[in-house]
């Protein structure tokens, strides 16, 4: 399915170094604010208190936000827990303060805003979770790796799985510099955005690598920078097809999905366009400066007087 048919193939790699140039600025940017400023880390990976306030009628959550907000908490997790009628709130540890102590004082306030606000539970998440959690989204992080780079070697090429893992890496490192550079909360929503984008960039990747190989089996007399413009070219309206339907689905969580989804749409935002851009101008430039060519993909069929498993087959004697 095509929405239209570009005739003349665009030069893509002959801008190919101007794009890497300033994707190469933009990652040590995003590396930069990584180490300088750090992830805003949420309850889950920092240990902290989870509190369930249940009320009579259903609970406006922007209200219940303000409250939290009234008493110096930023970023706090609140969202409706099993009903509209029950909350759930993700306070931050505090120095000094115990878990108890935070869900009476915030308690107070919200029964002074609601008298029918009544707490169902509470509970100290303690910093050793948090570790354990963070340690095992890293480890989920190099296993996905791990896949894609052994996937794309097996099916097409090791130098299009280096090309597409430092492409993706380039986008989960960007996502992040944005994170620690606006110092949004980062939670596990969001490390689950991230994985998916690892996956959804690398889907990019697969087509553009595909159509590659399809190339230098039909156009014999492309050089690979003509090969490489016309898989883009040719692919470029699945690409609008399909990354714009799934922006239009990540746009309407980012805007009416409230503050639960709000940071896990702007990654998946983030992520889906900077795989665009990688997947174009960054993997498959990699791919063509690491010296991608057709006796790469394609084998040299044996001809028909000579049998491949015999070494002295086409010999002379």
């Amino acid at each position: 399915m095509e929405f239209f048919k570009i005739r003349k193939d665009i030069p893509f790699m002959k801008h190919a170094l101007i794009f890497n140039v300033i994707s190469f600025v933009t990652f040590l940017l995003a590396v930069f604010f990584l180490f300088s400023r750090g992830l805003h880390l949420s309850v889950e990976f920092t240990g902290g208190t989870v509190m369930e306030v249940s009320y009579s009628q259903p609970a406006d959550l922007s209200q219940v936000r303000g409250v939290v907000s009234g008493l110096g908490y930023n970023d706090v997790q609140v969202q409706n827990f099993g009903t509209a009628r029950d909350v759930m709130i993700r306070l931050p540890a505090q120095k000094g303060v115990s878990s108890a102590q935070q869900s009476d004082k915030l308690m107070l306030a919200l029964k002074a805003d609601n008298a029918e606000a009544t707490l169902r539970r509470t509970e100290f998440v303690g910093p050793q979770v948090g570790e354990e959690l963070a340690a095992d989204g890293l480890k989920a992080l190099a296993f996905v790796v791990a896949g894609i780079m052994l996937y794309l070697a097996v099916r097409f090429e090791w130098k299009f799985s280096v090309a597409a893992i430092i492409a993706n890496l380039h986008d989960v490192i960007i996502i992040l510099g944005f994170f620690a550079f606006f110092q949004w909360e980062f939670s596990l929503a969001v490390l689950a955005a991230v994985l998916a984008v690892l996956g959804y960039s690398v889907n990019e990747s697969v087509v553009i690598f595909d159509r590659i190989r399809e190339n230098f089996r039909r156009y014999r007399k492309m050089n690979t920078v003509q090969i490489i413009d016309n898989a883009i070219t040719s692919t470029i309206s699945r690409t609008i097809i399909t990354h714009g339907s799934t922006q239009i689905m990540v746009l309407s969580m980012l805007l009416f999905g409230g503050e639960t989804l709000h940071y896990f749409a702007m990654a998946l935002t983030i992520g889906i366009l900077f795989g665009i851009y990688s997947s174009v101008f960054v993997a498959a430039a990699i791919a063509m400066w690491l010296g991608i060519q057709r006796e790469d993909l394609i084998k040299a069929a044996p001809k028909k007087d000579e049998d491949p498993d015999d070494p002295n087959s086409g010999a002379v004697v």
